[in-house]
This record gives structure tokens, C-alpha cells and sequence, in this order.
């Protein structure tokens, strides 16, 4: 049996831009993608504070400490300059894979700078 478990979050990130003409992804620097140890073209599920939509999407790494978070194609409808947002990245494990996973979660200033690193594991409760 294969568990679905977040490992990794990054929380309340300010959109920065929005491209309809591009042809899809998350663009999000990548100083928040190393925090988070997000790779890139992995699939992510980004959701909007301000309305619910939740979209997935693979990621594209911006320069580091650039602060981009731009969402391109069609999620730029849903997803505007200013928008807070969180997008998690998920995997799929086994019971042991999950006893080992240590999940993310990355939190930043109003600038997408990375201010805090949680860790957390997945330990089974006795």
C-alpha cells in the first residue's frame, strides 16, 4: 500500500506575477525550492487563500533570492499579483518509507524571503 504524505509546504507566498501567454507551471525561486527541497518539474498543488481554487502544476526554478512566484497558462485566471498562496509538494511512500519521510514546511516575509524551516516526521503514534 502506497501512502499519499505532504513533504513539503510552503506557506503564505505573495504572487509576484501571472502569465496567461506562457505555457503552464509555477515559476518560484529557488532558494524557496532548496528550503523546501522541491525539485524542479516535480508536480505541486498551489491553493488560493483569498478563494479557495486549488490548481497542480510542475515547478520552474526563478533565480535564487529573486522572490518569484509567477503563475503561467491558464492558472493565471485564478492566481493574481498579490494573492497569498500555499503550495504543497506530496509523495508517495510506503508505511516505512513514511516512518523515515522528515516533511517541510517553509515560511517567508512579505517578499517570498525564506524567514523559517520546519521539520516535522512522520512517526506513528504508540
Amino acid at each position: 500500500m502506497l501512502l499519499q504524505i505532504c513533504k513539503a509546504k510552503l506557506h503564505r507566498l505573495t504572487v509576484t506575477d501571472a502569465d496567461l501567454n506562457y505555457v503552464g507551471s509555477i515559476t518560484l525561486d529557488q532558494s524557496l525550492l532548496s528550503a523546501a527541497n522541491i525539485r524542479p518539474f516535480e508536480m505541486v498543488q498551489i491553493t488560493s487563500l483569498a478563494t479557495g481554487v486549488r490548481w497542480s502544476t510542475y515547478v520552474i526554478p526563478a533565480p535564487a533570492d529573486s522572490g518569484t512566484v509567477c503563475l503561467n497558462g491558464s492558472a493565471a485566471r485564478h492566481f493574481h499579483p498579490g494573492d497569498l498562496i500555499i503550495v504543497l509538494a506530496s509523495v508517495l511512500c510506503t508505511d516505512t518509507e513514511a516512518d523515515r519521510l522528515v516533511s517541510r514546511v517553509v515560511f517567508v516575509d512579505g517578499e517570498n524571503r525564506v524567514s523559517q524551516v520546519a521539520q516535522f516526521s512522520q512517526e506513528k503514534p504508540v
